[in-house]
Protein backbone atom coordinates (compact mmCIF):
# COMPACT_ATOMS: atom_id res chain seq x y z
CA UNK A 1 0.00 0.00 0.00
CA UNK A 2 1.45 3.45 -0.64
CA UNK A 3 1.64 5.67 2.07
CA UNK A 4 1.56 8.75 -0.26
CA UNK A 5 -1.68 7.21 -2.50
CA UNK A 6 -3.76 6.77 0.94
CA UNK A 7 -3.38 10.66 1.38
CA UNK A 8 -4.06 11.63 -1.26
CA UNK A 9 -7.08 9.67 -1.81
CA UNK A 10 -7.71 10.69 2.13
CA UNK A 11 -7.68 14.02 1.70
CA UNK A 12 -9.61 14.59 -1.48
CA UNK A 13 -12.34 12.66 -0.06
CA UNK A 14 -12.11 14.34 3.17
CA UNK A 15 -12.39 17.67 1.93
CA UNK A 16 -15.27 16.74 -0.85
CA UNK A 17 -17.41 15.32 2.32
CA UNK A 18 -16.93 17.80 4.98
CA UNK A 19 -19.43 20.18 3.31
CA UNK A 20 -21.80 16.92 1.74
CA UNK A 21 -25.14 16.39 2.45
CA UNK A 22 -24.10 13.07 4.41
CA UNK A 23 -22.21 14.95 6.55
CA UNK A 24 -25.26 17.14 6.91
CA UNK A 25 -27.59 14.22 7.98
CA UNK A 26 -25.24 12.48 9.97
CA UNK A 27 -24.97 15.62 12.01
CA UNK A 28 -28.79 15.97 12.08
CA UNK A 29 -29.14 12.56 13.20
CA UNK A 30 -26.70 12.77 15.94
CA UNK A 31 -29.01 15.63 17.46
CA UNK A 32 -32.12 12.71 17.67
CA UNK A 33 -30.00 9.48 18.32
CA UNK A 34 -27.77 8.00 20.17
CA UNK A 35 -24.55 9.05 19.28
CA UNK A 36 -22.20 5.45 18.65
CA UNK A 37 -25.61 4.35 17.35
CA UNK A 38 -25.59 7.31 14.13
CA UNK A 39 -21.84 6.67 13.71
CA UNK A 40 -22.11 3.04 13.70
CA UNK A 41 -24.65 3.11 11.01
CA UNK A 42 -22.98 5.91 9.40
CA UNK A 43 -19.71 4.40 9.40
CA UNK A 44 -21.48 1.02 7.94
CA UNK A 45 -22.81 2.87 5.14
CA UNK A 46 -19.97 5.09 4.11
CA UNK A 47 -17.94 1.81 4.07
CA UNK A 48 -20.93 -0.13 1.98
CA UNK A 49 -20.81 2.59 -0.38
CA UNK A 50 -16.76 2.90 -0.66
CA UNK A 51 -16.85 -1.03 -1.57
CA UNK A 52 -19.12 -0.35 -4.08
CA UNK A 53 -17.58 2.75 -5.72
CA UNK A 54 -14.07 0.87 -5.75
CA UNK A 55 -15.81 -2.63 -7.48
CA UNK A 56 -17.68 -0.57 -9.93
CA UNK A 57 -14.71 2.03 -10.69
CA UNK A 58 -15.42 4.58 -13.36
CA UNK A 59 -18.23 2.85 -14.62
CA UNK A 60 -20.35 4.15 -11.22
CA UNK A 61 -19.87 7.87 -12.76
CA UNK A 62 -22.24 7.09 -15.75
CA UNK A 63 -25.23 6.60 -13.49
CA UNK A 64 -28.27 9.04 -14.09
CA UNK A 65 -27.45 11.62 -11.44
CA UNK A 66 -30.89 12.86 -12.23
CA UNK A 67 -32.60 9.89 -10.91
CA UNK A 68 -30.16 9.09 -7.89
CA UNK A 69 -30.75 12.93 -6.96
CA UNK A 70 -34.66 12.56 -7.19
CA UNK A 71 -34.26 9.15 -4.99
CA UNK A 72 -32.19 10.70 -2.70
CA UNK A 73 -34.63 13.91 -2.29
CA UNK A 74 -37.60 12.10 -2.05
CA UNK A 75 -35.93 10.14 0.96
CA UNK A 76 -34.97 13.41 2.71
CA UNK A 77 -38.43 14.58 2.58
CA UNK A 78 -39.74 11.24 3.68
CA UNK A 79 -37.66 11.89 7.02
CA UNK A 80 -38.14 14.89 7.75
CA UNK A 81 -42.13 14.18 7.92
CA UNK A 82 -41.45 11.11 9.87
CA UNK A 83 -39.03 13.50 11.78
CA UNK A 84 -41.68 15.90 12.39
CA UNK A 85 -44.34 13.58 13.19
CA UNK A 86 -42.32 11.45 15.62
CA UNK A 87 -43.22 11.13 19.08
CA UNK A 88 -40.19 11.95 22.01
CA UNK A 89 -37.36 9.08 22.21
CA UNK A 90 -38.16 6.57 24.67
CA UNK A 91 -34.60 5.33 24.16
CA UNK A 92 -33.15 6.45 27.11
CA UNK A 93 -36.60 5.99 29.66
CA UNK A 94 -35.80 2.09 28.34
CA UNK A 95 -34.19 -0.58 30.00
CA UNK A 96 -32.69 -3.97 28.94
CA UNK A 97 -34.06 -4.90 25.35
CA UNK A 98 -35.71 -1.63 24.64
CA UNK A 99 -32.63 0.21 25.13
CA UNK A 100 -30.79 -2.51 22.78
CA UNK A 101 -34.18 -2.34 20.17
CA UNK A 102 -33.98 1.65 20.10
CA UNK A 103 -29.90 1.44 19.50
CA UNK A 104 -30.44 -0.69 16.90
CA UNK A 105 -33.32 1.05 15.11
CA UNK A 106 -31.67 4.11 15.41
CA UNK A 107 -28.28 2.48 13.69
CA UNK A 108 -30.30 0.81 10.44
CA UNK A 109 -32.20 3.82 10.30
CA UNK A 110 -28.51 6.02 10.21
CA UNK A 111 -27.57 3.40 8.01
CA UNK A 112 -30.57 4.09 5.23
CA UNK A 113 -30.40 7.35 4.96
CA UNK A 114 -26.84 7.63 4.74
CA UNK A 115 -26.39 4.91 2.33
CA UNK A 116 -29.28 6.92 0.25
CA UNK A 117 -27.30 10.05 0.42
CA UNK A 118 -24.39 8.82 -0.59
CA UNK A 119 -25.58 6.78 -3.41
CA UNK A 120 -24.11 8.21 -6.60
CA UNK A 121 -22.96 11.09 -4.44
CA UNK A 122 -19.53 13.22 -5.90
CA UNK A 123 -17.31 11.20 -3.27
CA UNK A 124 -18.43 8.10 -4.05
CA UNK A 125 -17.71 8.92 -8.16
CA UNK A 126 -14.12 10.27 -7.12
CA UNK A 127 -13.70 7.22 -5.20
CA UNK A 128 -14.48 5.36 -8.19
CA UNK A 129 -12.20 7.85 -10.41
CA UNK A 130 -9.52 7.36 -8.08
CA UNK A 131 -9.48 3.28 -8.54
CA UNK A 132 -9.72 3.64 -13.00
CA UNK A 133 -6.69 6.44 -12.32
CA UNK A 134 -4.71 4.46 -9.81
CA UNK A 135 -6.17 0.67 -10.04
CA UNK A 136 -5.45 -0.07 -6.60
CA UNK A 137 -8.04 -0.91 -4.60
CA UNK A 138 -6.91 -1.63 -1.47
CA UNK A 139 -5.28 1.65 -0.60
CA UNK A 140 -8.15 3.49 -2.75
CA UNK A 141 -11.26 1.79 -0.53
CA UNK A 142 -8.81 2.51 2.89
CA UNK A 143 -8.29 5.87 2.17
CA UNK A 144 -11.95 6.66 1.21
CA UNK A 145 -13.29 4.81 4.26
CA UNK A 146 -11.15 6.09 6.75
CA UNK A 147 -11.67 9.85 5.15
CA UNK A 148 -15.51 8.86 5.18
CA UNK A 149 -15.47 7.80 8.89
CA UNK A 150 -13.14 11.09 9.88
CA UNK A 151 -16.19 13.36 8.16
CA UNK A 152 -18.64 11.25 9.81
CA UNK A 153 -17.34 11.08 13.42
CA UNK A 154 -16.99 15.05 13.06
CA UNK A 155 -20.69 15.37 12.26
CA UNK A 156 -21.83 13.24 15.16
CA UNK A 157 -19.79 14.72 17.84
CA UNK A 158 -21.02 17.68 16.61
CA UNK A 159 -24.51 17.37 16.36
CA UNK A 160 -24.93 15.26 19.82
CA UNK A 161 -23.12 18.49 21.32
CA UNK A 162 -25.86 20.78 19.52
CA UNK A 163 -28.55 18.56 21.17
CA UNK A 164 -27.53 19.13 24.65
CA UNK A 165 -27.74 22.63 24.47
CA UNK A 166 -30.70 22.97 22.41
CA UNK A 167 -34.52 22.08 23.42
CA UNK A 168 -35.43 18.56 21.81
CA UNK A 169 -38.80 20.15 20.71
CA UNK A 170 -36.14 22.68 18.84
CA UNK A 171 -33.83 20.26 17.64
CA UNK A 172 -36.71 17.54 16.31
CA UNK A 173 -37.92 20.91 14.31
CA UNK A 174 -34.49 22.35 13.01
CA UNK A 175 -33.16 18.54 12.01
CA UNK A 176 -36.99 18.52 10.29
CA UNK A 177 -36.70 21.73 8.22
CA UNK A 178 -32.59 20.85 7.67
CA UNK A 179 -33.98 17.32 6.19
CA UNK A 180 -36.68 18.84 4.06
CA UNK A 181 -34.28 21.97 2.50
CA UNK A 182 -31.70 18.83 1.71
CA UNK A 183 -34.67 17.11 0.12
CA UNK A 184 -35.97 19.93 -2.08
CA UNK A 185 -32.50 21.31 -3.30
CA UNK A 186 -32.02 17.46 -4.65
CA UNK A 187 -35.65 17.16 -6.18
CA UNK A 188 -35.64 20.42 -7.72
CA UNK A 189 -31.98 19.73 -8.99
CA UNK A 190 -33.08 16.58 -10.73
CA UNK A 191 -36.48 17.92 -12.32
CA UNK A 192 -33.90 20.70 -13.81
CA UNK A 193 -32.53 17.49 -15.88
CA UNK A 194 -35.76 16.61 -17.23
Amino acid sequence: MSLELFATVFGIVFVAELPDKTALAALVLATRHKPLAVFLGSALALSVQSVVAVAAGSLLAQLNRTYVELGSGLLFLGCAVAMALRKQDDDDDGKGDEKAAGFFKSMWMSFLVIFVAEWGDLTQIGTAALQARYASWATVLLGSVAALWAVSGIAVIVGHRAAKVLNPRVTKLVASVVFAVVGVVLIVGALRHF
